[in-house]
């Protein structure tokens, strides 16, 4: 007995390995500090935990629909017409254990061997590998720092050939923060219209954490010419802080749909029914609770970005949503530690971090952009501060 060939396709989640790695050091009694995790640290509102607590003291612990509930399908209506202006009936709803499942669902129900995916870097680790998986080939369209990681008009239509198939748009980023405005989606927009074979997969799951008043736009409603090749990605996980309830959720062309559903029925089956539950009071109760969380991520950033930024060498933009910092570290490259050792990559240079600050952060190659590092600030202003003056230390001691 060996693995498939399709699992010897795709690589263990690098994000996921580094909290893993952290969860071991501390275990042990390393004092280290983790910042590889994507998560917020806030809590489930209270709101959406009574409501998991009504449904499980109702009954609500049985199989549903595959696919989702309808009391959740028509909460998923009701939040893109009312946050996103996009109109869907139920029928074109998918709900999904989680947004990565909603994505792998997408893809390995439409890619083959032969097929394209544009997955701009730097990018979510998962993305590729799906891709790959699904027996697709990813095509990566890099954007640095210089164009604050997002990917020009250009580019988008120099990377299209008769084989693209898909374009994974992730606005705002994970790793990066980075959001398309309006305007910058409808440029893209206006490229995609001229290849009409190219799908696109919106995954908005960074929707409400957005700062400085940046106002969030979704391609599907800038570019209503795009509405019947997009699939408009969302879940629960970062705006509620519901990322182990593992609800995820998309909006698209029915055919689509009801192919994820199919894919579906003979793997996961029904998302959990206490989660959908809960997820329904989300996204139907008051939404009033995100501006103070957003609040308090924006000062975190700022407060990452002016450390990293006070560090020679390293360059760290101000990201425009999400809770992610992604610092490019060229300026350190080549450098050698108090030790000996010299440093020739991101993964030494966070590994380097990791056994001599305790702070733990995602190598940039993980992500498909070097030398740079994801850290996420979805953590208190006192760990964040000892972090970055972890690694200002770190940084001061490299000759």
């Amino acid at each position: 007995m060996k693995t498939s060939a399709a699992l010897d396709r795709i690589q263990p989640s690098a994000t996921l390995a580094i909290t893993a790695r952290v969860n071991e050091l501390k275990a042990s009694g390393v004092d280290v500090i983790g910042l590889g995790a994507g998560e917020p640290d806030f809590d489930t509102p209270d709101y959406i935990q009574d409501a998991a607590i009504a449904a499980i003291r109702s009954g609500q612990t049985r199989y549903t629909n595959v696919d989702g509930t309808a009391e959740l399908k028509a909460a998923i209506v009701a939040k893109f017409k009312r946050d996103n202006g996009l109109d869907y009936t139920t029928q074109q709803i998918s709900v999904n254990v989680g947004g990565k499942h909603t994505l792998f669902n997408a893809l390995v129900a439409t890619v083959e061997a032969g097929d394209e995916v544009i997955v701009p870097a730097p990018y979510w680790v998962s993305y590729p590998d799906i891709v790959q998986f699904a027996g697709g080939t990813p095509v990566f369209i890099q954007a640095g720092a210089d164009q604050n990681y997002k990917i020009t008009p250009a580019q988008l239509d120099a990377a299209i050939t008769p084989r693209t198939k898909w374009l994974v748009l992730n606005s705002p980023s994970n790793p990066t923060g980075a959001a398309y405005s309006a305007d910058e989606l409808k440029a893209l927009g206006e490229v995609l219209e001229r290849h009409p074979q190219v799908w696109i997969m919106a995954d908005d799951m960074y929707e409400h954490i957005i700062y400085d008043g940046f106002q969030f736009a979704t391609i599907a409603q800038v570019c209503p010419s795009l509405y019947d090749r997009t699939l408009t990605v969302n879940g629960c996980s970062k705006a509620y802080s519901m990322t182990g309830w593992r609800i995820g959720f998309a909006g698209g062309a029915p055919w689509l749909i009801k192919a994820m559903g199919k894919l579906q029925s003979q793997s996961t089956s029904n998302p959990c029914s206490i989660a959908q539950a809960a997820a329904t009071a989300a996204l139907n109760g008051d939404q009033g609770f995100l501006a103070g969380r957003n609040e308090a991520f924006r000062g975190r950033r700022d407060l990452v970005v002016s450390m990293l930024n006070a560090i020679d060498g390293m360059t760290c933009p101000t990201p425009e949503g999400a809770f992610y910092v992604y610092p490019e570290f060229s300026g350190l490259m080549g450098k050698t530690t108090p030790k000996g050792k010299r440093i020739t990559t991101d993964e030494e240079m966070v590994g380097y971090f990791l056994d001599e600050a305790r702070v733990a952060a995602v190598h940039g190659a993980a992500f498909g952009l070097s030398p740079a590092m994801r850290i996420s600030y979805a953590t208190s202003n006192e760990i964040l501060r000892e972090a970055c003056e972890r690694i200002q230390t770190a940084c001061a001691a490299l000759r």
